[in-house]
């Protein structure tokens, strides 16, 4: 492990060298490439340094402990029992920063929510979710754009799909993708019964045209009117966009923008996003071990949370996490749950590797 540390850290050194190269800061896209290679590396070079000044601190305090002092021995040995646990701690961090990371934990997503099970409860569980996101990526100040919603006749949301730009959003998000379950009494309900409904979230890593390949003549690009608020335009202008992907019969729609063709570049991002998520899936189903790593499946007919009402209460049932705050859940309070989901994914890698090693 530390003769991998000390390469990384030779690298580290080396990118800072080049990030003073004038040849590289006059290329931008080489200097951009530089940079984020040189950032990738810094936590864990930080973290390897702090690691040598502990075990530095470590021996010169065991060297102290041969004194003849009395105070002195004392001294050591009380400062053994801080460093000691210190850099046992510091060295479980670092085989984590060592862990082979997700290619796509620094790109942005493409969010969809439908309601599934439960009419219009589960439009308004669509809703009321996408709030909490939209208040858990102000957090993280994240930028939001809707690329298409069908608004039900209750005031929710059938379904919804939007994009969310900013740092590290998939790394945070990628655990949301499956079924939702909620559990609560309806507004409309007269006796005063639980209801159970259910939504489906998907989340998808965006990706770029290298990442995969669409021919323009796998593709079926069909124009139709908007319909929802919009004003004049709505229902006289052919800007909505349906896009077909033959081989694989993938559709996507966007009518968000005035534009034509703004409407058709957003509905090719949601194409590609969906159908590298194919992509991926048929290639982890012959590697036939990929997902068992990870926090469940992702598989869409998965339940992976419950959302109690009544009893305040969220349950994820894939690492048995209950949390009894669930309305400053829904308020945005996201983070401790999605810090759960990546801690026991961490834990499943680590021991992963102990057993490959």
């Amino acid at each position: 492990m530390f003769d991998r540390l000390d390469q990384i850290e030779e690298r580290y050194e080396e990118l800072g060298r080049q990030l003073s190269d004038p040849n590289i800061v006059s290329d931008q896209a080489n200097y951009r490439k530089v940079s984020k290679q040189h950032r990738d590396l810094e936590d864990t070079v930080e973290k390897f340094r702090e690691y040598r000044k502990l075990k530095d601190g470590v021996s010169e305090a065991k060297a102290m402990l041969g004194e003849s002092d009395a105070d002195m021995r004392s001294m050591a040995e009380e400062e053994l029992s801080t460093l000691e646990p210190k850099l046992a701690q510091v060295e479980e961090e670092l085989k984590v920063l060592l862990l082979p990371k997700d290619p796509n934990d620094d790109k942005n997503i493409i969010i969809e929510l439908r309601a599934g099970t439960g009419g219009d409860e589960a439009s308004l569980f669509v809703a009321e979710m996408f709030r909490m996101y939209m208040k858990f990526a102000e957090q993280h100040r994240w930028k939001v754009e809707v690329l298409s919603q069908t608004d039900s006749d209750v005031g929710g949301l059938k379904d919804i799909t939007a994009i969310f730009e900013g740092d590290k959003v998939y790394s945070q998000m990628k655990y949301e993708s499956g079924v939702h379950r909620v559990q609560r009494v309806p507004a409309t309900e007269t006796q005063g019964r639980v209801h159970t409904s259910a939504i489906t979230v998907a989340v998808l890593p965006e990706v770029e045209d290298v990442d995969i390949k669409i021919e323009n003549k796998d593709l079926r690009i069909d124009t139709f009117c908007s319909s929802g608020p919009g004003g004049q335009s709505v229902n006289t202008t052919y800007s909505a966009i349906r896009i077909t992907h033959l081989p694989t019969n993938t559709v996507v729609s966007c009518q968000d923008e005035k534009s034509q063709i703004k409407n058709r570049e957003k509905a090719m991002r949601v194409l590609r996003a969906r159908l590298y998520e194919v992509e991926a899936e048929r290639v982890h189903q012959i590697q036939a071990k990929e997902r068992k790593q990870q926090v469940g499946t992702g598989d869409r007919s998965e339940k992976i949370r419950t959302y109690n009402f009544p009893q305040n209460r969220l349950t994820d049932h894939r690492i048995g996490l209950t949390n009894h705050q669930l309305a400053m859940v829904m308020e945005g309070l996201l983070q401790p749950t999605v810090d759960a989901l990546i801690a026991h994914a961490t834990a499943e890698r680590l021991k992963a590797e102990a057993i490959a090693a």
